[in-house]
């Protein structure tokens, strides 16, 4: 087994060369899968490792729902535009380049929910 350096690391990583260690198994002691360093295996002993599950609100489900919805209908990306005729807060958009190279884009919205149509000129 060889020495510890000078300095003290987190047990989680190596202390030579500061990888993250891997998983202890069943057997055998922990060595560094970059410089091969071996780590003599109680210097785990005092390690606590904890985790915690968070679950998702079933708002945030609905709202991902509809936004799915309203991307099936939709005839190109999304954005949030606000639709002059029915208030709607998202539109799908195509770019197009209908006049000469040297000016801008022209710019389709579609509603998703009433299929209002507005463009814009860039």
């Amino acid at each position: 087994m060889a020495t510890l350096p000078t300095f003290e690391s987190d047990p989680m990583f190596c202390p030579k060369c500061g990888a993250i260690l891997p998983i202890l198994g069943s057997q055998g002691g922990l060595v560094c899968v970059v410089c091969k360093f071996e780590i003599d295996i109680q210097v785990m002993e005092g390690v606590v490792v904890k985790y915690s599950v968070e679950f998702n609100n079933r708002s945030d489900y609905i709202e991902e729902q509809q936004l799915k919805d309203a991307q099936s209908k939709s005839d190109g990306p999304l954005v949030e535009r606000r639709c002059s005729r029915c208030g709607n807060d998202t539109m799908s958009y195509a770019s197009l380049q209908l006049r000469s190279a040297d000016e801008g884009q022209t710019i389709f919205y579609t509603c998703t929910k009433c299929q209002h149509k507005e463009t814009e000129n860039s």
